[in-house]
């Protein structure tokens, strides 16, 4: 069953069903800035739209979407408000990528009834691991972690932990309630998202809740799931940033109607018509890219093979360059759209939204310079571990 790779007839349905939605999502999103986490009323429709359910194994109730369906998915979300297509992306993911690596005992506990509705959703992050202390059937676990996006929706944690003595890294899947929540998200950009910090000592977490964090070998659902855990977390965030990219254009596109033939017209000028184009350019391109790129990696995975260092290399740049060029995207329309980008509204939000949604670590800088490394031919031997490229050690 790993070998397949699911394309779900339900991809359609639940775009029309987020289209539905566009206009709760972005009546909501300023109660939802001040509340810093989405409205009850936007979660709800979402969740019950089917959202999380796309990432969530066939075999356990979900829809299992492809990975350019998934793009599609939290691009056409994030188009809307990208607030709630970051919040949405999370939990698809974590819950998703848990349901797929955990095995039996820990699917009938948290993923009992997926088509009905009863199941976890988790939230949490792995870049900085916890100590796991082994004792009789699991780890004692203590740690901090950080950015636990979409925590208010969340019913469980998923963390990364590394095992004292091995030096192991896993990750766990654990309630909630075992956790202590700091309520420290302050922040410009979104702010709806909850992505608190989170701590415990020594909690008791069976081993059956966890699972090696380098794993592509899924318990539960078909091919999608041997991409492994860091680039199931790259298909996400790519459709973020194009949604982003894509709602900014539109905007500045509103406001050159609006201001076009008054006196003075900056959006008149032979250079604004010029930097639009360039900005169609950049950002379409981006999406053919990055969807070629994934065509290329689904072929891959449905063929029964795993994906090469190169492919893992597309991966992590095709990201970068959607994220940076809805960055670019953003400048563009700040310079244009005048005072609409400063005074309360969309390009405002979305603004403040891709200013902070181009921190993440998957899209950083170092990462870029690895995959450099690796395109450049100046480590042709190297391999991916989470977001580092590791050298060729002699007698490997």
């Amino acid at each position: 069953m790993t070998a397949r790779l699911h394309a779900s007839e339900e991809f359609p349905a639940i775009l029309d069903r987020i289209d539905a939605l566009g206009e709760t999502l972005e009546s909501n999103a300023d109660a939802a800035e001040e509340l810093g986490r989405l409205t009850d009323d936007t979660a709800r429709a979402l969740l019950g739209a089917g959202v999380v359910r796309a990432g969530l194994p066939e075999n356990l109730g979900g829809h299992e979407f492809s990975p350019r369906q998934l793009i599609e998915t939290n691009e056409r979300i994030s188009y809307h408000d990208a607030t709630a297509g970051w919040t949405m992306m999370a939990l698809q993911m974590v819950t998703g990528t848990t349901a797929a690596y955990l095995g039996a005992v820990a699917a009938a506990d948290l993923f009992p009834d997926v088509a009905g509705g009863d199941h976890a959703l988790l939230a949490g992050h792995g870049t900085r691991p916890g100590r796991a202390v082994p004792v009789d059937g699991g780890y004692l676990v203590s740690g901090s972690w950080q950015f636990a996006s979409g925590m208010s929706l969340a019913t469980h944690i998923h963390s990364a932990i590394q095992v004292e003595g091995t030096g192991e890294l896993r990750v766990l899947a654990m309630p909630k309630s075992q956790v202590t929540l700091v309520d420290n998200w302050d922040v410009l950009g979104l702010r709806a998202t909850n992505s608190i910090d989170y701590h415990c000592a020594e909690v008791y977490v069976p081993a059956t809740h966890t699972y090696r964090a380098a794993t592509k070998d899924p318990a539960n659902g078909g091919a999608i799931y041997r991409a492994g855990l860091v680039n199931m977390s790259a298909i996400g965030h790519t459709g973020w940033a194009l949604g982003v990219g894509r709602r900014l254009l539109d905007e500045l596109k509103l406001v050159a109607a609006a201001k076009s033939g008054t006196y003075n017209a900056a959006v008149d000028t032979a250079q604004f018509h010029a930097e639009y184009a360039t900005a169609e350019a950049k950002l379409r391109s981006a999406r053919a890219w990055a969807m070629d790129v994934w065509r290329d990696n689904e072929e891959t995975l449905a063929a029964g093979e795993p994906l090469s260092t190169e492919q893992d290399t597309l991966i992590r740049l095709a990201l970068n360059h959607a994220t940076w060029t809805a960055q670019d995207i953003g400048q563009t329309v700040h310079r244009w759209a005048g005072t609409a980008a400063i005074r309360r509204g969309p390009i405002d939000r979305f603004l403040r939204d891709l200013g902070t949604g181009t921190q993440h670590i998957t899209s950083g800088p170092v990462v870029l310079q690895n995959c450099g490394k690796w395109l450049s031919g100046a480590q042709p031997r190297a391999h991916w571990e989470f977001l580092d490229l590791v050298p060729h050690l002699p007698g490997q």
